[in-house]
């Protein structure tokens, strides 16, 4: 990450964290009034092969010990009422803006992966991750609904595993590199731009 553009990733989280303070403490306690405790969800991500850090989320599904990998109609069941609503607008990414005042990751950039598929795809991601992960970005924006889409209609955790190693994996990657080999501040103007509109006109 270049100083210019860590500066105007700090400068942005901080002004939009004051500015979104009130709708975020509205939004945890909805969560904690719906669903209970806990309000956040720390997932652990990589932003390198061997660089983990803590992925800050609202909590939309209930809790299960034995939970891992991505999403997939297997779990479908697990998600709470305002759950649906935050995934549907994006807002339970809110609490990022504090891993991006922390320099975890950038507004935009690859999505940050679990470590378990950077343990399978270590080729591709040592590649991938040369870009600091964000919150948004080329692939998200490209992908992110027919992601959602091939996922939702795995019916076990084992479908859900390879529908996304096999169709969702290599094509997201080539949209970061396609993002990686184009970067610059009017790129990512632009994809911040694209998806404030999505989530406006999901809200």
């Amino acid at each position: 990450m270049t100083p210019a553009k860590r500066l105007f990733d700090l400068t942005l989280a901080l002004l939009m964290g004051t500015v979104l303070l009130i709708p975020i403490l509205v939004i945890a306690a909805l969560v904690l009034i719906q669903s209970g405790r806990p309000v956040f969800y720390p997932s652990e991500r990589m932003r390198g092969l061997d660089d983990p850090f803590v992925l800050w989320k609202f909590r939309t599904m209930r809790p299960d010990p034995g939970d891992g990998g991505v999403t997939g109609g297997d779990k479908s069941d697990r998600i709470t009422p305002i759950g649906r609503a935050l995934r549907r607008t994006r807002l339970d990414e809110l609490p990022q803006l504090w891993n991006v005042i922390r320099g975890d990751i950038s507004f935009v950039g690859p999505r940050p992966p679990l470590r378990r598929y950077t343990e399978l795809f270590p080729d591709l991601y040592e590649r991938v991750l040369r870009s600091r992960p964000g919150i948004t970005g080329l692939a998200t924006l490209r992908f992110h609904g027919h992601e959602e889409r091939l996922l939702a209609a795995c019916a076990t955790g084992a479908e859900t595993e390879a529908v996304y190693c096999r169709r969702c994996v290599p094509r997201k990657a080539a949209l970061d590199l396609i993002y990686q080999r184009n970067r610059d501040l009017c790129l990512d103007l632009k994809l911040m731009a694209e998806t404030a509109r999505k989530v406006l006109d999901r809200a």
